[in-house]
Formats: structure tokens, sequence, C-alpha cells
């Protein structure tokens, strides 16, 4: 194999192009976080590096763990049976490397921002490599992984003064319910796998149903959430703009996705989120720029 095509088995591996869901957030926090300090809303050409290597390490680590944790369960779903480490694209001893590699970019990227990104490594470690895990345990499991995700949003926030504050938390909030919708509308498409194989879910514990509903009202509440950050950080109207954009697409997810028909739960799940985060961080840029030159 050219070492072009390893790059992209492991990048295939990663879904590193699903990286494009939690980094707008980050960026978004990071940017927000930087008008509130210096009035700009630019963090610095050192802060937006080091930001963006730790969440692009973060998310490797953390999709690695969960391909090479997930390799048997993944083995006997013909939908993932594919995937690089049970298909043997990838050894689990490749994976495992590439995982640790990722953790110590991590690491050194968060000390070169500030001393609380960096205590707070161990905490987001338990987080990244845990989530695999969980669906054996409780159906519970999107919510472990909104609260992953999210982490990027506060982390940017954090990167930029060191500190929690209402807004972070606030973003946090922001993707732990967006990340729980969209994952319980990507679990519709294992629904009978996980019953049959024991895999825990809201989809295998509520059915089909009752878990869109679920994942609608978490999706209303990402939107009232998102009011809320541009409340909290004195945002234009460029920022709500981008928001109602945000809460639209939420709806159009819902509108294709229905008990009867599956068919575009991958529209949904990567093409609709992909546009979200996008549009939140031309939103957030906006604002920033606007208010500053005003």
């Amino acid at each position: 194999m050219s070492a072009a095509a390893r790059v992209k088995t492991y990048l295939d591996l990663v879904k590193f192009e699903h990286t494009v869901f939690a980094l707008p957030f980050a960026y978004a926090g990071m940017l927000l976080a930087s008008m509130q300090v210096n009035g700009t809303g630019w963090p610095g050409a050192h802060t937006l590096l080091w930001v963006t290597l730790a969440m692009a390490a973060a998310r490797t680590a953390a999709m690695g763990a969960n391909r090479v944790i997930d390799r048997f369960i993944d083995a006997r779903n013909p939908r993932t049976a594919g995937r690089e480490v049970p298909s043997g694209k990838v050894s689990p001893a490749q994976t495992w490397v590439l995982v640790g590699i990722s953790l110590i970019v991590m690491a050194f990227a968060a000390a070169q921002l500030n001393p609380l990104c960096l205590a707070l490594m161990p905490l987001a470690m338990v987080f990244l490599i845990g989530y695999p895990y969980t669906k054996r345990f409780t159906w519970l499991c999107h919510a472990w992984l909104g609260v992953t995700d999210g982490a990027a949003a506060a982390g940017g926030w954090i990167a930029v003064t060191g500190h929690f504050a209402p807004p972070a938390w606030l973003l946090w909030a922001v993707v732990l319910f967006w990340m729980i919708g969209l994952d319980v509308i990507y679990a519709t498409m294992d629904y009978r796998f996980d019953l049959a194989n024991g895999i825990r879910s809201i989809p295998a514990r509520f059915g089909i149903p009752r878990a869109l509903r679920i994942a609608a009202a978490s999706h209303a509440l990402t939107f009232l959430l998102l009011v809320a950050v541009g409340a909290a950080a004195g945002a234009s109207f460029w920022y709500y703009l981008a928001a109602l954009a945000m809460g639209a697409i939420l709806l159009y997810e819902h509108r294709i996705v229905n008990p009867d028909d599956l068919a575009r739960v991958n529209v949904a799940f990567f093409d609709a989120n992909m546009w979200l985060a996008l549009t939140m961080l031309a939103g957030v840029v906006l604002d920033v720029a606007w208010r500053t030159l005003t």
C-alpha cells in the first residue's frame, strides 16, 4: 500500500471529515471569549494553532479508540463490518498507536495554552476513551458523547480566558443537546441490531418513534440554548440570524427522518449537521467582526 493510500485509510478510520462537527464550536467559543477579553474577537495565531491541534488530536483519539474497542461489535453488524479495523485494513495495535500519538499531541497542545487546559486533560481522556463502553451499560450513551463533544466548545473559551464563564457552560450545553439529538437519529439505523445484540441506545430502549421525539425535544432545547449563548455573550443581530438558520436546519433534519422512512438518516446526520456547525461559526465570525468594527 502506498503512503498516500495508507494516509487515506487512517483518515477513513477516524472519519476525519467529521471533525467539522466539533471544531467550529471550539472556534466559536474561542472567538466569543476573545471578544470579551480584548474586544476584537481575534485570539492570536498561537491560540488558534494550538486549539486546532488539540481538537483535531482529541477527535482522532476518540474515533480511533471507538473503532478498536468496538471492533467485535462492528464485525457482527452488516452496516459496519467493512470498517477499517474489523475488515483488517488497520490492525488493533496500529489503531492503539494512533490513539496514543493523538493523546500525546493533545496533551502537548493543551500545555501550550494555559494551566487549566492541561489540568483538564486527564478528565478529557476518560470521556474520550470511555464512550465506546457506555453503550454496553446504558442508553444514556448519547449524553456521554454530548458531554465529550461539548467540551470542545467550552475548551475554545477556556483556551483564551483560562477559566470557565456562563457563555462557556452554555456553549457546552448547546453541543451536549445537539449531539444527543443527532446521535439518537443516527442510532435508529442500528435499531434491530442493537436489540438483538444487547447494545444500549435510546432507540433500542424506547423504540424509534419515541426516540425521534426525544431527539426533536433535544434539538428544540439546543435552539433555546443558542439564544441564551447570544444573550450571555452580548451578541449582535448577526449571531441571532445564524441561530435562526441553525434552528431551520434542525427542523429540516426532523422533517426528512420519520419512523416510516429512515432512508435519509445519513443526510440528516452528516450533511445537515455539517452545515449547522459551519453556520454557527459563520454567525460568530460575523458577530465579532461587526462588534469590533462598530
